[in-house]
């Protein structure tokens, strides 16, 4: 009864979690879109300006367990709110007493992802994360333990939630350092992020973001301004 009804919790928060986030990016897109409208440089579609990647560390902790891993990425900019890409992950965790004292049980973790990013604050940003693992699973008994050792691959879906903090991002420039904090909250039992009570881990990140031909878009610009006060208009 208890699982049903934490079960039952879980979906109730997801549901109305992606409800948020979905009205969140429809109305900080109309916002976007409506203050945008008189600005020449925003007219047009797809602009190469916009494209960025990047790639950020992480370390996820609690009592006897740890990971590190690495996660590149590429994306592009829909306005100066919302940022989406596809990402990869690549994550080792070790957890010890993971069945009984004395045990230990590795993961080796790869696979794909996508991430959407909402800035309300040019500095802040709220992130949810999908990713789909595949994981390589070594357990090791302890000495006097009455377990065998075994490896299996397993598979697993992970919604990662959370946020953080943009240092250095500003109006026209999208590379900047990050660091922020995610927890899965998508309650599979074979997440890299829980513990083996199923408890979700914090997620640390660090990492920076690039960004892609702003740099030559800013010379045409100054070119293109130079032209015209040269020519009069």
């Amino acid at each position: 009864m208890k699982t049903m009804i934490n079960q039952v919790k879980k979906i109730y928060f997801m549901k109305t979690f992606f409800l948020l986030l979905f009205t969140s990016v429809i109305s900080l897109n109309s916002f976007a879109q409506k203050e945008n409208e008189t600005e020449d440089e925003i007219k047009g579609g797809f602009k190469k300006e916009n494209l960025f990647m990047g790639g950020s560390v992480s370390l996820s902790f609690s009592n006897g367990t740890t990971g590190i891993g690495l996660s590149p990425y590429f994306g592009y900019s829909i306005n100066k709110y919302i940022d989406v890409a596809a990402s990869l992950n690549f994550n080792y965790i070790s957890q010890r007493d993971y069945v009984q004292f004395g045990d230990k049980a590795r993961q080796t973790i790869y696979g794909p992802g996508a991430f959407v990013r909402l800035f309300p604050l040019k500095f802040l940003f709220l992130q949810t994360q999908y990713e789909h693992n595949f994981i390589k699973f070594k357990y090791i008994p302890a000495s006097n333990g009455s377990y065998l050792a075994s490896t299996e691959n397993r598979e697993a879906n992970s919604i990662l939630v959370g946020g953080g903090y943009a240092g250095g991002r500003d109006e026209g420039n999208n590379s900047f350092y990050y660091f922020s904090i995610l927890w899965d909250v998508g309650g599979n039992k074979n997440s890299p992020y829980v513990d083996q009570l199923n408890r979700a881990n914090p997620i640390i990140r660090a990492g920076y973001n690039i960004a892609l031909f702003q740099n030559s878009n800013r010379k045409e610009k100054t070119e293109t301004r130079s032209g015209s006060k040269r020519g009069g208009f």
